[in-house]
């Protein structure tokens, strides 16, 4: 839940009275050096089920285990998509970092300045230096609105028909435009490389498709004289990365009429213009309306320390969740090189695994639990129902109620939608968070 400096500058001159109430939980902070036995690098997802889990391991005391995050509030960004929808109202999505932390926690609202490894000690922006048996790096990952010319401007202005549902300032955005859409072309993109979600850009196109189909401006049957005409722009050469359900959805995309611009990645906007590269080179399309799936990539005092690799993300041991050259550095979500799709589901697996391999090296124990790449996509359709992609490494199905019931959870259903609108959000504020979920294997 890392933000930009920017954003903590503009939190820091709020109101003293603001300040002063937001911060009456958090533990004071010295200039001097302080230990812990574990540092937890994030309040997001993964870094409030992991420290949570370790506490509920009753083998750490007051302030062993240190929170670094500089944001102001925890958001559930699963339910942006669901904003975008109309269905859910985004403050209802948020809550103070501070209200989420345990008090058997130090908590440090700051961001990281640099990691120090080999000293096993890292350095918040204000200087302040922190020594760790263990170090787990969960910041997330970085949304980069600059590195598609135009968006930031036209994000910004609340007349343009230019949305995305991946902040929380513009999620809301999205179903404006969607709802007050008439007539024009219609253009939902999704980036080349690393995304929050991989099935978000197209659970945004699919609802509003369906908004469109109830006010009579879209026909599936006869999208070619529907006032509104739907294209889907990707970076990738298919609709999903997992063979099975980009099938289905594949085969939907042409039933429903949606064009395919396949690895066609946005870089730019140049007034009504979407300027794509593509492997034949650049490609303009005009466009009335037009929702963005940013590019994304690793915060940069991730992918400047020692702990990254090529890509920027955290070395990680793929089963193991343990640094490749740090043996007490851990990683998992969306900062980790885990190689799965970067959603909360995986955390929800990735967490016990990444707890019991630390608990199991401070006790000079080998490391016994292994994850498999476990992650999952509960992709909406249309209002009412859902797609549950479940799946693990190598994008081999891993589906929960096709091993119960024998369900085949790539045929779309309203008990999936309902898992996603409303089971998913209840679970994820009073369990998950709490490191009391184990998704797939329930409650912990």
């Amino acid at each position: 839940m890392f933000q930009s400096r920017a954003s903590v500058a503009a939190r820091a001159a709020r109101s003293v009275a603001s300040q002063c109430r937001g911060l009456a939980t958090a533990s004071p902070v010295a200039s001097t050096a302080r230990s812990h036995k574990v540092v937890v690098v994030g309040g997001g997802t993964a870094g409030l089920s992991i420290s949570h889990q370790l506490l509920h391991s009753g083998k750490f005391a007051q302030d062993d285990i240190a929170v670094i995050d500089p944001a102001e509030f925890h958001h559930y960004q699963p339910g942006w998509t669901l904003v975008g929808g109309g269905l859910k109202n985004k403050e209802d999505l948020r809550k103070p970092m501070e209200s989420l932390i345990d008090s058997k926690f130090k908590f440090y609202n700051q961001g990281v300045g640099k990691f120090a490894p080999t000293e096993n000690a890292l350095t918040l922006e204000n200087g302040d230096k922190l020594n760790y048996e263990h170090l787990v790096v969960v910041p997330g990952i970085h949304v980069n609105y600059g590195q598609i010319k135009g968006l930031p401007e036209a994000l910004a202005d609340r007349h343009s028909t230019v949305s995305s549902i991946y902040g929380y300032d513009t999620c809301d955005k999205a179903f404006r435009t969607f709802d007050n859409f008439r007539k024009g072309n219609a253009i939902f993109t999704q980036p080349a490389g690393v995304i929050k979600c991989a099935g978000a850009p197209q659970k945004v196109m699919w609802l509003a498709l369906d908004l469109w189909k109830k006010a009579g401006l879209y026909n599936p049957t006869n999208a070619a004289e529907s006032p509104i005409k739907i294209s889907y722009a990707t970076g990738l050469p298919v609709m999903f990365g997992v063979p099975k359900y980009s099938a289905v959805l594949e085969q939907m995309r042409k039933d429903r009429g949606v064009e395919g611009l396949f690895q066609h990645d946005l870089v730019a906007l140049d007034g009504k213009a979407a300027v794509f590269s593509t492997p034949n080179g650049e490609v303009t399309r005009e466009y009335d309306l037009l929702h963005v799936s940013p590019k994304m990539g690793a915060h940069a005092f991730v992918k400047n320390s020692p702990l990254a690799n090529e890509s920027g993300m955290v070395d990680v041991h793929d089963n193991t969740t343990q640094h490749k050259k740090f043996p007490n550095v851990w990683s998992a979500g969306d900062a980790s090189s885990l190689p799965t799709s970067k959603t909360a589901a995986a955390v929800t697996s990735e967490a016990p695994v990444l707890v019991r391999n630390l608990l199991q090296t401070m006790e000079g124990k080998a490391l016994d639990a292994s994850y498999d790449g476990y992650t999952s996509c509960p992709l909406l359709t249309e209002y009412g129902k859902v797609l549950l992609a479940e799946f693990k490494y190598g994008g081999e199905p891993k589906e929960t109620f096709g091993n119960w019931f024998g369900i085949d959870q790539a045929e779309p259903r309203r008990s999936f939608y309902h898992l996603k609108k409303d089971f998913f959000p209840w679970v994820y504020s009073n369990y998950m968070i709490k490191g009391n979920w184990g998704g797939p294997k329930g409650w912990l």
